[in-house]
C-alpha cells in the first residue's frame, strides 16, 4: 500500500511538473488550476506516505537518506502550497515541483542503508530533520535566484512574452531570496551542531573532517557571508541571486558527499 502510494506520488508530481511548464509558456489559465491540483492531490499521498512510513518504524531507529529525500521532496511542496496560497503565484510550481519529483527519482533509485551513526537521545533524528530544514529554505533562495535572473534578462533584452508576464516582480523575488536563507541559515546551523553532538557521543569527535562534514561546513559558511552581506553590506538583486545559485551547489555537493559515503565511496 505505501509504495503504491509513492509511486502514485511520484506520478502524480511528474505530471504536475509537465502541466506546469507548459502554464508557464501558455496563456491558459486553467493549466495552473490542473496543475495545483494534481500537486495538491500528489502532496496527500506523499503525506499518507511518510505518515505510514514514521508509524511503523522505531522511534529510535533514525531515517535513512532516501526518507530524507523523500521528507525534502514533500517539504518543498509545503511551500510551494503555503507560497501559493499567500500570493497566487502558479509558475513557481513550473521550478519547485520539478525539483521534488528529481529528489523523490533519488529516493526511489537509492538503496537502504543503515546510518553510519547510531541514535543517541534522537539527536541524529534532530540532526537530519533540521539540516533538510535548512536546504529546503537554500533550495527556495535558489529557485527565486533563478527567477529573478530570467525576469531581469527578459526585462533588459525587453521580451514582454508569456513567462515575463508570469513571473512575479524583482522586488518580491529579491524579498523572497533574502527571508529564504534567513529561515534556512538558522536551521542548518542547528542541524551541523546536532550532527557534532551525535559524532562526539558515538565516536568521541565532534568533527571527523570527511568530504560529506568538510562540504557542510563549506555550505554554513558560505551563505553566513551571503547573509551578513544581505544584511550589513546590503547585497541585493542580481548578485544576491548568482551567490543562491552557487550556494545551491554546495548544497547538491553536500548531498552527493552523503550518497557516496553511504554507498562506502567515502570513509
Amino acid at each position: 500500500m505505501v509504495a503504491a502510494c509513492f509511486m502514485i506520488t511520484l506520478v502524480l508530481y511528474t505530471v504536475a511538473t509537465v502541466s506546469f511548464l507548459s502554464y508557464s509558456l501558455r496563456r491558459s489559465e486553467a493549466l495552473s488550476q490542473v496543475s495545483l491540483g494534481l500537486t495538491a492531490v500528489g502532496f496527500a499521498a506523499h503525506t499518507f506516505v511518510l505518515g505510514a512510513r514514521m508509524f511503523a518504524a522505531s522511534s529510535s531507529a533514525p531515517p535513512s537518506f532516501p526518507e530524507a529525500l523523500s521528507f525534502f521532496a514533500w517539504m518543498i511542496i509545503l511551500v510551494l502550497l503555503v507560497v501559493e496560497f499567500r500570493h497566487q503565484i502558479h509558475v513557481l510550481g513550473s521550478f519547485m515541483v520539478p525539483l521534488a519529483v528529481v529528489s523523490l527519482v533519488l529516493a526511489a533509485a537509492l538503496p537502504e542503508t543503515e546510518p553510519t551513526l547510531q541514535p543517541v537521545l534522537k539527536t541524529l533524528w534532530f540532526h537530519v530533520t533540521l539540516s533538510m530544514l535548512g536546504a529546503v529554505g537554500f533550495t527556495v533562495a535558489f529557485v527565486a535566484g533563478v527567477m529573478y535572473l530570467i525576469q531581469d534578462r527578459l526585462l533588459k533584452s525587453k521580451q514582454f512574452n508569456v513567462l515575463y508576464s508570469k513571473l512575479p516582480a524583482l522586488d518580491f523575488l529579491d524579498h523572497l531570496n533574502q527571508q529564504s536563507i534567513v529561515l534556512g541559515f538558522p536551521l542548518l546551523t542547528l542541524g551541523i551542531v546536532t550532527g557534532a553532538i551525535s559524532a562526539q557521543i558515538a565516536r568521541g569527535s565532534y568533527v571527523s573532517w570527511n568530504p560529506e562534514q568538510t562540504w557542510a561546513l563549506v555550505t554554513w559558511l558560505f551563505y553566513f557571508i551571503v547573509l551578513l552581506g544581505r544584511l550589513t553590506v546590503g547585497w541585493r538583486a542580481k548578485r544576491a541571486a548568482y551567490l543562491t545559485v552557487i550556494g545551491f551547489a554546495c548544497v547538491v555537493l553536500t548531498l552527493v558527499g552523503v550518497v557516496l559515503k553511504g554507498h562506502g565511496v567515502l570513509s
